[in-house]
């Protein structure tokens, strides 16, 4: 699904008259070209900003689903020719070619360095890329245009480094009292059929294997060339299982903090305050823990890894700041609703402008998908 938003961000403290613009933009998987519409925030101390005060520039977030993990099953509306690797790959570079952002943010992207990496840089991008740990072969990515920022710094996020935390006599991690609020363990399991069965999982009672999940996360600092002001840019895919939610909240506490972390270090190298915007598929839909706990930065569970350098940053969703949360980011027959956001650091900054008009249920092209699902189920 696509999504997307402007936001406001002050090249001078907040006294000062001067603002730039920042156009935020949040995609689904799918495959053909689309035409969505902008929508301004109703805001007057927005609308009464001209773009000559400012800097615009847009930014995508995108889940295009790993090659690995596309069953015809699980996309019935699809045309099984569209599902084929030389199609698909196509069609997903068509849309973002089209869509023109000054960042992508991808998630669950595969073929990067025979595919991905040379075609979208042969129109004017840079990137940087995250793999995931063990024998994944997708991960996350950050495509930036060269004639808009500079990279000048970047860390790489690995959900991994939470195990050595686990000493040999800690107790099993609870699996079920840090279950989304409000969930359902059948509802809320994303394309359940498609990742790895649950019987590979490992023995989950052991606390160290149960937060090795492999995956990542990836966080870098850049230069915009007009005006030269720093931002963060975070692109993470945070774990899937709803039956290891215990698992996310920690995933997500130690994204929080590596934030944290980073943001100090760039701010003590570059002697600025810079804005943070983060995006990414959470696997978490509205109101559960792990969104909780990224909108609020306080830790709701007991039974965590705790770390000394846990040092949350405070965030704020685009669409909850705007128009409220899309009905759906996700629609397959395991799952309809919504799992991706794209967040940002309400300082005073940084503020949207405008975001992406989002298909609502009673589309027609929505209420075909579904009636699939329907018969499926």
């Amino acid at each position: 699904m696509l999504k997307s938003s402007i936001f406001l961000l002050p090249r001078f403290p907040l006294s000062s008259p001067s603002h730039r613009t920042i156009c935020f933009t949040k995609m689904s998987t799918a495959p053909g070209p689309l035409s969505p519409k902008f929508i301004p925030v109703e805001t007057s101390e927005i609308i009464s900003v001209s773009k000559s005060d400012g800097f615009r520039f847009s930014f995508v977030s995108y889940n295009i689903l790993a090659q690995a993990y596309v069953k015809s099953a699980l996309f019935p509306h699809s045309p099984a020719p569209c599902l084929k690797w030389k199609a698909r790959s196509q069609a997903i570079l068509t849309v973002l070619k089209s869509l023109g952002a000054d960042f992508l943010c991808l998630q669950e992207l595969d073929e990067y360095d025979s595919f991905y990496k040379r075609n979208i840089e042969s129109v004017g991008y840079s990137s940087i890329y995250a793999q995931r740990s063990g024998q994944k072969r997708d991960g996350c990515g950050i495509f930036y245009k060269q004639d808009c920022a500079e990279l000048v710094i970047e860390e790489k996020i690995d959900y991994n480094d939470l195990v050595p935390s686990i000493q040999d006599d800690t107790a099993s991690v609870d699996k079920e009292a840090n279950l989304p609020a409000g969930g359902s363990k059948k509802l809320e399991s994303k394309d359940v059929s498609l990742k790895n069965s649950r019987a590979d999982r490992g023995d989950l009672n052991d606390p160290r294997v149960r937060l090795k999940r492999d995956c990542v996360g990836i966080m870098a600092a850049f230069r915009l060339k007009d005006p030269c002001q720093l931002i963060i840019v975070s692109n993470t895919h945070i774990y899937w299982d709803p039956e290891l939610a215990d698992v996310k909240l920690a995933q997500a506490r130690y994204l929080l903090s590596r934030l944290a972390q980073f943001k100090l270090l760039v701010s003590d190298k570059f002697d600025c305050s810079p804005s943070m915007v983060v995006a990414g598929d959470f696997n978490s839909t509205p109101g559960d823990q792990v969104y909780q706990y990224l909108i609020s930065g306080s830790s709701l569970v007991g039974t965590l890894p705790e770390s000394s350098d846990d040092m949350p940053v405070s965030l704020c969703s685009v669409y909850a700041s705007t128009k409220g949360e899309p009905h759906f980011t996700n629609c397959t027959p395991g799952f309809t609703g919504t799992l991706d956001y794209i967040l940002f650091s309400p300082s005073g900054d940084i503020k949207p402008v405008s975001y992406l008009e989002l298909p609502e249920p009673e589309a027609s092209d929505v209420q075909v998908k579904i009636e699939v699902v329907k018969e499926l189920s």
